[in-house]
């Protein structure tokens, strides 16, 4: 598993992968929900218009230059580790390294599409755990991180 998995996903440079046991993952098999929330567009900005009294409608400039606004990225991650002890260890670094960044900010590259973020942490949710935490032995988890993309790239 692991040569199939690193390099996939590099945040801030780091293979997330090889440093905290960490992967993309779908809900379902076949599912698509990362690759669907890594490509959806932005909104568009509103143009600004000048609603006249006197005109009917409004009336914008001849040109409209087209502006995207922020979008949120939601990712679905799944984390792998061979004792509790090394995922309790992965998994609050991975969660403290997501929250810090670099200077708050994230890269996320995405090998397999040829393709980088730039985003900011917002939240955690719908952890689950696959595993029993409280046996020995190999664990894993997943749970979907919500970032903001300030710029989009679409």
């Amino acid at each position: 598993m692991g040569k199939i998995l690193e390099g996939e996903v590099l945040i801030n440079g780091t293979d997330i992968w090889k440093e905290y046991g960490v992967f993309l993952t779908e809900e379902k098999k076949g599912g698509r929900e990362n690759l669907n929330a890594i490509l959806a567009p932005s909104k568009a900005k509103d143009h600004v218009g000048v609603d006249f009294r006197e005109h009917d409608g409004k009336k914008y400039s001849r040109v409209l230059t087209p502006a995207n606004t922020e979008r949120d990225v939601t990712l679905h991650f799944a984390q792998y580790a061979a004792t509790r002890e090394e995922w309790l260890r992965k998994y609050m670094a991975f969660v403290r390294f997501l929250k810090t960044g670099k200077d708050g900010w994230l890269t996320i590259t995405f090998k397999g599409l040829g393709l980088t973020l730039k985003v900011f942490y917002l939240e955690s949710s719908t952890y689950r755990s696959l595993t029993y935490l409280w046996q020995e032995g190999v664990q894993a988890s997943s749970y979907r991180v919500k970032f903001r993309e300030p710029e989009p790239i679409v």
